[in-house]
């Protein structure tokens, strides 16, 4: 078996649930988001991994947690795996940020590889950090499971920049909802995509709930 990574985004947060701009600021899960967390790890930990790495985030610890506790694991911290750093549109609404900052606004939307987030992060740069750490993960590791726990924009640019995907296209071609896994084994002909999004481990009322 080769070397694979599960990407796991954090459970909800009551910036996700309104669907607010959530990158450097350190909010902590939900109860739901919690619920979430517990879900994956009564439907994971029967997998036998290698290790757990973790953005430094509330949100992502406290959803690395139950999984950890269960196991008698530790999460490895890697500042890579952090969240875009949304510049001046932290904890702001999509609507408030289309009016204030328009111009911006629209040049993100077009090509975020190359336009950033008033005062943020372009893609480019978080591609250049968390592939950092994936690369350290595949240098200390031939095979297994790794999990990562990350963000929201975080996971689809890893995922954009394994499977030859534009950075820039990150918001427009892989989903990534609240407490979804994603799946990547590295094989002979590379990175092979093996799920995407998925959150069979949780129950309606918490896949049903509102937010991004």
């Amino acid at each position: 078996m080769g070397l694979t990574l599960y990407f796991l985004r954090h459970g909800q947060t009551a910036f996700s649930r309104e669907n607010a701009y959530c990158g450097s600021l350190d909010p902590e899960l939900t109860p739901s988001g919690v619920e979430m967390a517990q879900a994956f790890a009564t439907a994971y930990s029967s997998i036998p991994w290698n290790a757990i790495y973790c953005s430094p985030m509330q949100r992502t610890k406290a959803t690395a947690k139950p999984l950890c506790e269960a196991l008698g694991m530790q999460s490895q911290l890697r500042d890579g795996f952090k969240e875009i750093n949304y510049g001046k549109w932290e904890g702001q609404s999509v609507e408030t940020v289309s009016r204030g900052y328009h111009d911006d606004y629209i040049r993100w939307l077009a090509d975020p590889a190359w336009y950033p987030p008033t005062g943020g992060e372009l893609a480019v740069a978080i591609a250049a950090r968390a592939m950092l750490v994936i690369e350290e993960i595949k240098q200390t590791y031939n095979s297994g499971n790794i999990l990562i726990v990350s963000h929201k924009a975080t996971i689809r640019i890893m995922l954009c920049s394994l499977l030859g995907i534009d950075v820039g296209r990150f918001r427009y071609r892989l989903g990534c909802p609240v407490g979804s896994i994603s799946k990547v084994e590295f094989g002979s002909h590379g990175p092979l995509l093996h799920a995407l999004a998925d959150r069979t481990h949780l129950d309606e009322s918490l896949r049903s709930l509102p937010g991004t």
